[in-house]
């Protein structure tokens, strides 16, 4: 067999394998993002066009953007808004500060018995969730913080996943710099900001955007401590509405809350998802 006839195979081969690839891979972009679909086709639709569908149709030749009027105007969903952004910008500056304190603390500080501390720490990561946010209502209730902003913030401050995240990128940094900057007489809290943050930026915007989502996305919490519609988030507001504000057979209104709520989320990944995929899939700075 001559050169080009193995060339020729090997091409085909791989032509066969880029469309076989291309067309597992479409077909999985269709199944995740046809629900994204639905959702803003549903969201366009007449309550009377909509209920007038014996069988769903995949367009509307009449949108209509009376939905989305509805669901500002009809219901507090604008309330529910400012309150889930008001909660998650106050929870994700907290986690941050306290996140890169105890990342720094835990990489480049040395005091007795910080191994032990550490894994004491990490440690916290196997005890189930649920038995945490059982110790949390009864501290909170306990506190008088139901209903209350502090109450629904002070448990979403910290997190072992991000300041583990956090402090093994620290440790990438070279340990020459931080001896340069003590020679230099730089404090630690100088060379925090100067030298570890700017280095260490992707992982620390992507643990940002992590926490942004995880916050505006809280459920179970907000729906154990807020019994008062002045206190709901859109998670658990999104819930009143259906039951108590359009009514569970307008669909289209609901799916129009459901757009208005999903948006910001949307918009904050397409904007990020490059620093997203890079401070993920960054190990750190090696000297």
């Amino acid at each position: 067999m001559d050169y080009e006839t193995i060339e020729k195979k090997a091409r085909r081969r791989e032509t066969l394998r880029k469309a076989v690839t291309y067309t597992l891979l479409t077909v999985w972009g269709v199944m995740v993002l046809f629900p994204f679909y639905w959702m803003v086709l549903t969201s366009v639709k007449s309550y009377g066009a909509y209920n007038s569908e014996w069988i769903p149709k995949l367009y509307t030749l009449s949108p209509t953007l009376q939905n989305y009027v509805d669901a500002f105007t009809q219901v507090p969903l604008g309330g529910y808004l400012l309150n889930t952004a008001v909660f998650t910008v106050i929870t994700t500056t907290l986690m941050l500060i306290v996140t890169v304190l105890a990342a720094f603390a835990f990489a480049r500080l040395n005091f007795r018995g910080k191994e032990l501390v550490f894994t004491l720490f990490l440690s916290l990561m196997m005890i189930p969730t649920e038995l945490v946010v059982i110790t949390n209502f009864v501290t909170i209730t306990n506190l008088d913080l139901r209903n209350t902003f502090t109450g629904l913030i002070l448990p979403s401050v910290t997190s072992v996943f991000y300041i583990y995240l956090l402090k093994e990128n620290f440790a990438q940094v070279p340990d020459e710099l931080y001896y340069a900057a003590k020679v230099d007489g730089t404090s630690d809290l100088k060379y925090l900001f100067k030298v570890m943050i700017p280095i260490c930026r992707p992982t620390i915007v992507t643990i940002t955007i992590l926490k942004v989502i995880e916050c505006w996305n809280s459920y179970v919490w907000p729906r154990l401590v807020t019994d008062d519609k002045a206190y709901f988030l859109v998670s658990n507001g999104i819930q009143e509405i259906r039951e108590n504000g359009f009514g569970r057979e307008n669909i289209p209104a609901m799916m129009a809350a459901v757009v208005a709520i999903s948006l910001p989320l949307i918009v904050l990944f397409l904007i990020f998802r490059k620093k997203i995929m890079e401070g993920v899939s960054r190990g750190g700075v090696k000297g």
